[in-house]
């Protein structure tokens, strides 16, 4: 092909795409211009809930427009996820994530409808927060050993609460039984919320979840709080150890939450939403209202958020491989 002609073709197609790019510039100064769409992956009430409310309304407040939070539970956040996945990467549907539904699902479940890594853009990672675990306050144990040797010592065994199989809620409960030397029963169900009813009706004994959702539940006494999972006490509840210290070592969790949107979100609303939720989150009073609650704001890059993310797929998936979980369970 004559070099003209080459150079005519370029020429054509540069003004082609020129439009596009344009478009997708303007398109970003302008966002949002109608109601956003933020799905939540837990049910109404839980700590991740009460998160993308927050969010919500600051973000919403500072950008002019409504967010609109939409509780998608079920499937261990999948349902949730999958349809984030599958929405127009626009920037109006965008979803809340936790480490269930975008680090541990894909080593649990034979089949997912959707790739967390490659099907989903990471916008931040939003906070970070303690795991606890708290039994109902009826029952008669003050120590983490107290529980384990309640649990042997019951015909049996003692039934605990999940949000989902494969859920960290599931997992730490795992880890503590293989290092004790014991089997809980596992009563999974959807989402965080009624699984912490049943243990406070007594339907099941005890639950490792996130600190955050339980701390009022703690206050009004309707829960006993005998370990946190992290590596240091909470400033919340000083006198209260940490696994490693009751003598769990292994039991070491850590959650957090982030947000997401549909693979392929432009770069320039990508990055404008995590400049957005970083004023949110680093604003004193958040600071303030998530260290009440054991969480820490975290306000991540896209980047920072996504070498995040493979880190900890790679993590869950060693434990989920030890423990030798499965959707079948």
């Amino acid at each position: 092909m004559h070099p003209s002609t080459t150079a005519s073709i370029l020429k054509l197609a540069l003004r082609a795409l020129l439009p596009l790019a344009l478009a997708v510039s303007a398109g970003a100064q302008d966002y949002p211009n109608h109601p956003v769409r933020l799905i939540t992956p837990n049910a109404a009430g839980s700590s991740i809930d009460l998160l993308a409310r927050l969010i919500g309304q600051k973000v919403g407040d500072n950008l002019g427009q409504q967010f609109i939070v939409d509780a998608r539970p079920g499937a261990n956040g999948i349902i949730a996820m999958d349809t984030t996945a599958k929405a127009r990467p626009d920037g109006y549907t965008l979803a809340m994530a936790v480490p269930a539904s975008m680090t541990v699902n894909q080593f649990i479940y034979k089949s997912m409808p959707y790739k967390p890594l490659t099907d989903l853009t990471p916008i931040s990672q939003a906070t970070k927060f303690s795991f606890a675990l708290v039994v109902n306050s009826k029952l008669p144990v003050k120590t983490v050993a107290d529980l384990v040797a309640l649990n042997k010592s019951t015909q049996g065994g003692l039934n605990y609460s999940s949000s989902g199989v494969g859920n960290l809620t599931h997992l730490a409960v795992e880890l503590l039984g293989s290092q004790a030397g014991t089997k809980f029963n596992h009563v999974p169900n959807k989402g965080e919320s009624p699984a912490l009813i049943d243990v406070m009706g007594g339907q099941t004994a005890f639950m490792i979840t996130t600190l955050p959702s339980v701390v009022p539940h703690i206050k009004s006494g309707q829960l006993k709080l005998l370990a946190v999972c992290g590596t240091a006490r909470e400033a919340a509840f000083p006198d209260t150890p940490t696994m490693a210290e009751a003598g769990f070592a292994a039991v070491q969790v850590v959650g957090w939450s982030g947000m997401v949107g549909p693979a392929g979100l432009p770069p320039e609303i990508t990055h404008k939403l995590q400049r957005e939720l970083a004023k949110v989150l680093l604003a004193p009073e958040a600071r303030e209202s998530l260290s009440k609650q054991g969480a820490e704001p975290v306000a991540s890059t896209p980047e920072q958020f996504s070498a995040f993310l493979k880190s900890e797929a790679e993590k869950w998936s060693k434990v989920v491989k030890t423990a030798g979980l499965s959707m079948s369970e």
